[in-house]
């Protein structure tokens, strides 16, 4: 693995995004009508719901969608040929995975960074320093890890994209559920502190409450969601080089 090649590669899939009216929608203007949309049905005070509860979720109810694209992005590339194309010229698969990897670690940030800022004229006012903040955008980097793992699970036993989005809720919606801004109850938490969507929220609460990056609590959160998303990527790509290229 070379990092020329994994920028080469990087710059040529961030092009392709940017270019592709559908993925740049999903992946960047998705998140913006999504926070809008919740901003202007749930921000009045008399619904008795506030944005600074709701943002964390939203952070990661964008990325968790990552899921999606990974999962049709390959699904495209494995009926393409174009990792067996690899093969015969000086690019690796770890070339290209680690270019899929850092991709959509960046559109992740991306999405972090527009959901806050569309986030502050609904009422969003975190109760954090700038340490805070940029310490949310490196935990929803890290949490992005997960989905592209999962994707790439979902891709392998996708026969086609389009059968990829429809599996990719097997993954999408649990998280979603049970690890986003909706209410956990006492019957669900078992479920949702199985989860690093429900991990990576409730880190970013706490700090977004005046929570130290530093304390007990965020740091147990931060190593969950660091761990498994480490754990899922790996697995994923394995999975994925074994069984989905096929």
């Amino acid at each position: 693995m070379k990092i020329q090649r994994i920028v080469a590669l990087l710059k040529m899939e961030l092009k392709k995004i940017f270019l592709e009216p559908a993925y740049l929608f999903l992946m960047l203007l998705f998140p913006a009508v999504l926070t809008v949309i919740f901003g202007f049905a749930f921000s009045d005070p008399e619904l008795g719901m506030s944005f600074n509860a709701m943002a964390p979720g939203l952070f990661a109810y964008a990325c968790i969608f990552i899921i999606m694209i990974v999962a049709q992005s390959f699904s495209d590339i494995r009926e393409q040929g174009l990792l067996r194309r690899l093969n015969a010229t000086p690019m690796t698969s770890g070339d290209f995975m680690g270019s899929q990897i850092i991709s959509n670690m960046i559109i992740a940030i991306l999405q972090v960074f527009i959901v806050f800022l569309l986030a502050l004229p609904f009422g969003f006012s975190p109760n954090t320093d700038i340490g805070g903040i940029l310490f949310a955008f490196l935990l929803m980097a890290i949490f992005s890890l997960s989905s592209v793992g999962l994707g790439l699970i979902t891709a392998t036993i996708s026969k086609s994209s389009g059968v990829a989005t429809g599996l990719s809720f097997i993954f999408i919606l649990p998280q979603m559920f049970f690890g986003t801004f909706i209410p956990i109850t006492n019957t669900t938490r078992p479920i949702g502190m199985a989860l690093p969507s429900y991990h990576a929220t409730t880190a970013i609460s706490l700090i977004y409450n005046g929570a130290s990056v530093l304390s007990s609590e965020v740091l147990f959160h931060f190593t969950f969601v660091l761990i498994v998303s480490i754990i899922i990527v790996i697995l994923g790509i394995q999975i994925f080089k074994k069984f989905g290229n096929k």
